[in-house]
């Protein structure tokens, strides 16, 4: 009796375990074979044959259409360079220039997936519409309040994500370094 108690108990413990570390995986979006760029967070291989089961069954679970390994890569921030949360009350630089695509889009999403709402309805820009300097770069303001230039507004959530998809990118499983692969900077100018 002793005994069957035991291994009942060690049952139950390696299932909450288990299926505790399972949850907390698939709900913090984490899967293997990231590429982490600064606070940019892409992993290439979801779109392809060799993804992982923890990535196969969040998308699944969130029902997300990643992008094919042959069409682009789509990276995630998250943080801003210094490692703070984005914060919608607050004032964001992002500068820069992205890697070498064909097209790219930044939008911005709210923690569970969705358009962050606002009221000139502008989620994102694309590559062909920001205003950029004489040599590429650019500056996108990210506020709750209007600017002058590339301003997307955040109609004052308090968290979001960055997600900037490049098309028809080299960037994929082999780039490791920002040399390889120039990204943004995610900067807070200001906040309340």
């Amino acid at each position: 009796m002793r005994l069957l108690l035991g291994f009942i108990l060690a049952l139950v413990v390696a299932a909450i375990v288990g299926l505790g570390a399972t949850w907390l995986t698939l709900s913090r979006g984490t899967a293997f074979g990231a590429v982490t760029l600064g606070p940019w967070t892409a992993w290439p291989r979801t779109g392809t044959r060799s993804i992982d089961p923890y990535a196969r069954a969040s998308i699944a679970r969130t029902g997300e259409l990643p992008i094919g390994s042959g069409d682009g890569v789509a990276f995630l921030a998250r943080t801003d360079d210094s490692g703070r949360a984005l914060d919608g009350r607050c004032d964001v630089l992002i500068s820069g220039a992205t890697p070498q695509a064909r097209y790219w889009t930044l939008t911005l999403y709210d923690p569970e997936g969705r358009l962050v709402a606002n009221t000139v309805e502008r989620p994102g820009f694309t590559s062909q519409e920001v205003v950029r300097r004489a040599e590429g770069s650019f500056d996108i303001v990210v506020a709750p309040r209007a600017r002058a230039g590339n301003w997307l507004p955040t109609g004052g959530v308090d968290s979001y994500i960055l997600m900037l998809r490049l098309y028809d990118s080299p960037v994929g499983v082999a780039t490791r370094a920002a040399r390889e692969a120039p990204m943004p900077s995610i900067i807070v100018k200001s906040c309340p």
